[in-house]
């Protein structure tokens, strides 16, 4: 059973930082063989993809309004993932969630995620 656990989520003014984190279970990083991702979600929107990276390795994938602002990364020795937020803007104000699948597909799919952290919130205040 996979597991993941996101923390590092709070408050922020517009224009500001932060990195969330996400333990994963052992499998999945040392497997070399999951899709791992950042999705988001407000109360108006439905849950959608941020950003997404192999664990095998190769470029990560992003959705085009955080392009160039956030940047995905792991340490597979650590069984970690993050999500380095820059420039942050309102709109990016969700409830964040880490999420992982099989690389059945390729990570630049957004879709078939099996596994999902509890979440963490990110308020960007202007």
């Amino acid at each position: 059973q996979v597991q993941l656990v996101e923390s590092g989520g709070g408050s922020v003014q517009s224009g500001g930082s932060l990195t969330l984190s996400c333990a994963a279970s052992e499998s999945v990083f040392s497997t070399h063989s999951y899709c791992v991702a950042w999705f988001r979600q407000t109360p108006e929107k439905e849950r959608a993809g941020v950003a997404a990276i192999s664990t095998g390795g190769g470029n990560p994938s992003y959705t085009a309004s955080v392009k160039g602002r956030f940047t995905i990364s792991q340490d597979n020795a650590k069984n970690m993932l993050y999500l380095q937020m820059n420039s942050l803007k309102s709109e990016d104000t969700a409830m964040y969630y880490c999420a992982a699948r099989r690389q059945s597909y390729g990570c630049n799919w957004f879709g078939g995620y099996d596994y999902w952290g509890q979440g963490t919130q990110v308020t960007v205040s202007s």
